[in-house]
């Protein structure tokens, strides 16, 4: 044997003998855990992570499952994958896991651990062990305490450390505050640094800090007043409380704001309430006369008359049914518009018939999760037309009607909840029945399917292979025969009175409308390390909601009659950053349809909408549209969603450069200015005074006259200008354009 072929063949043997007897490592020293050091140790310092060797197809050759939640196949990668070439027996030290780590070695990730530091002799020890795997009857993770849970912080720069205590199966307890992953939900209110320890910065509200530790998730939850809470601001939150508060959900907000030691605004006056409610309920400005009309009234419930008059209108219907339509994906674009329009129509019809019936909410969402047959005998089914993948099912039913966003389970444990693939894949397995036939137009296009439950149908686990049984999320799996629906059963689960999602995230959804901001948000994404900003307050709404027999209505106005609802825009001082606690109203853009048809209303010319089959009815109004197919550039430029999730985030309200650009050059803007029949034709060629048609048009686009400056200058121009049309053209055009009237406030 040469000498090179003998080395080699006693470098083979030593790797084979344990480690231990060859580096002289003391067996005395405590085992270090795969699973209970190194996982979570890997998670820590990133490794694991989406954006290293955690996604879906690894990083440089190197794959781990998404943190740690396979940490057998974690502990094959590092061992004995490529040949064990990460892990160097006869010299752990040099072992490629740690020169990679440290940066000795070129790393993409950069360096990730100090040489001598806690974590890299842990990582060390591990290997020096022998790199044992974990074994069947080592103590397990059970949970993880926290300290403290919550503290109210008295002064802007305050500091808290964290204590994190893990509990095993065998009721042994460690200190994991350093080896545990931190995350604040806020971090430009308050910090966390990867030691536990909390930094508030110079703002007021509440946060939260998710705390990891392997599969365990624990949550901090942070209060920063705007300052200690003074007599005086006291006084005025009690008298708020005995004066002004109207219901239990005004003094949930009291509450919260006496924590924080901020006032609420002012009350809004009927002028801007009115504008409000009618924007806010039916997508509508409302007409002078309805302005001056409501001014007028001196009874004392006119507000809540008029809530119950608008809920009763028809634009109540189409516009909420517009707004469910986006959840819902009731879409034409895809496929062949020609062919989907029938049912998109037949759908919308549905969604807004059952909004204007006040079909309980419960009712109205099993309707389309059981929906059997063809959309001319029952619409509904309409909804499994674009809804058709085990992923669509699970997805659109979790985030519309739990408020879940459940995708992350599809291919790894979701890393902010509890949910795992099993939980993703028993959701699927629901629909797994779900069965169709007919109603292609050609081989691509589905129009009207038949939708019927199936004799057969199953959903495997895309790791495991086992059969999933179908199973709501969280809850217990159902006990079904081969006659029963799993459908009617997950639409009885949702509506039990006990369900910890469906009325919540329903009750939730309402108040994002009404109040800007879900009390979870975003509004459809609830989880531990999301917490609600009022959880009393979403609590509350909830119950109700169920004693109310899930009555839509009825819950609009619980919200729509608070004292909340009804403050203004304008903050207090004391609450003029806030973002949480609804001291306030915040203003926001009006949706791309309801500004299209508010501006179409206010120049009395309805805007023409075409399509493939012909045009639209004259008059009809773009929150009437029964899918989002029909061509308007002015509705796609102002974030009119494509709908193809269930996430209200598809619809854009942020300012964009372009919807400026569409304020100026919109051809259809400016045929509306220059249309003969128009209103600025109308105010042109009426005889009376510019001051008096100033007076008119403020109300008409703002709901108020206008102030004693604004009528100067506008009468002044309007004298200015020698074409009559053309100066209340260019008036209307200058007015539209303000944040007063792109804004419901």
């Amino acid at each position: 044997m040469t000498p090179g072929l003998l080395r080699v063949t006693l470098l083979a043997l030593l790797c084979l003998l344990p480690t231990a007897s060859v580096l002289g490592v003391d067996r005395a020293t405590e085992r270090v855990s795969f699973l209970n050091d190194i996982v979570p140790l890997l998670t820590k310092l990133g490794c694991n992570g989406g954006g290293c060797h955690g996604k879906s197809t690894g990083q440089a050759g190197f794959k781990l499952s998404l943190l740690g939640f396979e940490p057998e196949g974690d502990y094959d990668a590092l061992v004995t994958e490529s040949r064990g070439r990460r892990w160097f027996p006869a010299s752990p030290a040099r072992s490629l896991l740690l020169l990679k780590a440290t940066g000795v070695l070129p790393h993409g990730g950069g360096v990730r651990l100090v040489e001598g530091n806690d974590d890299y002799r842990t990582l060390l020890t591990w290997l020096e062990q022998g790199a044992p795997p974990s074994q069947g009857d080592e103590p397990r993770l059970v949970n993880i305490t926290l300290e403290p849970e919550q503290r109210v912080f008295t002064g802007p720069r305050a500091t808290q450390p964290l204590r994190v205590t893990a509990h095993f199966s065998d009721g042994a307890t460690r200190d994991v505050t350093r080896r545990a992953v931190y995350q604040s939900n806020e971090p430009d209110l308050a910090d966390v640094d990867d030691q536990g320890q909390i930094r508030v910065h110079d703002r007021h509200g509440l946060f939260a800090i998710m705390a990891r530790f392997g599969e365990q998730i624990v949550v901090f939850h942070g209060t920063v007043p705007k300052s200690p809470l003074t007599p005086e601001v006291a006084r005025q939150l009690d008298h708020w409380e005995q004066h002004v508060a109207r219901s239990f959900v005004d003094r949930h907000l009291a509450a919260q704001w006496r924590r924080l030691a901020i006032l609420p605004a002012a009350q809004s006056d009927d002028r801007e309430f009115i504008r409000r409610a009618t924007l806010d309920i039916c997508g509508t400005l409302p007409t002078a006369t309805e302005v001056t009309e409501y001014v007028d009234d001196t009874r004392a419930d006119k507000r809540a008359r008029l809530i119950d008059r608008l809920l009763e209108r028809p634009e109540y219907a189409s516009f909420f049914a517009l707004k469910w339509a986006d959840i819902l994906r009731n879409r034409g674009q895809g496929y062949s518009t020609r062919y989907q329009r029938a049912g998109t129509t037949l759908f919308a019809g549905w969604i807004r018939d059952s909004l204007a019936n006040n079909l309980p909410y419960d009712q109205f969402v099993g309707s389309i999760l059981t929906a059997t047959g063809s959309q001319d005998a029952n619409p509904p089914t309409v909804w499994y037309r674009t809804v058709r993948t085990k992923a669509d099912y699970v997805e659109s039913t979790a985030q519309a009607f739990l408020g879940i966003r459940i995708q992350c389970a599809q291919c790894h444990h979701h890393p902010a909840e509890r949910w795992s693939q099993a939980d993703y894949y028993s959701l699927a397995a629901v629909f797994a029945r779900v069965g169709r036939k007919g109603g292609f137009a050609d081989a691509e296009v589905p129009t009207s399917e038949t939708i019927y439950l199936a004799d057969e149908g199953e959903v495997r686990h895309p790791r495991t292979g086992e059969r999933m049984s179908p199973q709501p999320p969280g809850g217990a799996a159902f006990e079904l025969t081969r006659f029963d629906d799993p459908r009617r059963y997950l639409a009885a689960w949702m509506s039990e009175p006990s369900n910890p999602y469906f009325a919540r995230t329903m009750v939730n959804r309402m108040w994002g409308h009404f109040l800007g901001r879900g009390i979870i948000h975003p509004i459809d994404d609830a989880r531990s390390t999301n917490p609600p900003s009022n959880p009393a307050l979403l609590d509350a709404l909830a119950t109700q909601f169920v004693a109310d027999q899930y009555d839509v209505k009825q819950l609009i106005r619980t919200i729509c009659n608070s004292a909340a609802y009804s403050l203004s825009s304008i903050p207090h001082d004391t609450s003029r950053d806030d973002v949480q606690n609804y001291a306030r109203y915040y203003p926001r853009r009006l949706g791309a349809e309801v500004l299209l048809d508010a501006i179409s209303q206010v120049l009395d010319v309805p805007t023409k909408f075409r399509a493939s089959a012909g045009e639209f009815p004259l008059g009809t109004r773009a929150i009437e549209l029964p899918d989002e197919a029909v061509p308007n550039h002015f509705l796609d430029v102002f974030g009119r969603p494509a709908r193809n999730s269930a996430c209200e985030c598809e619809r854009v309200d942020g300012a964009a450069l372009g919807q400026t650009l569409e304020l100026v050059n919109s051809s259809d803007l400016q045929a509306k200015l220059k249309a003969e029949q128009g209103y600025a034709a109308q105010l042109a060629k009426s005889d009376r005074p510019h001051d008096a048609q100033v007076d008119e048009l403020f109300v008409r686009l703002f709901g108020r006259p206008p102030r004693e400056r604004e009528r100067v200058v506008a009468v002044q121009f309007l004298l200015s200008q020698s074409d009559r049309q053309s100066a209340y053209a260019s008036l209307l055009w200058s007015l539209i354009a303000t944040n007063e009237f792109l804004f419901n406030h």
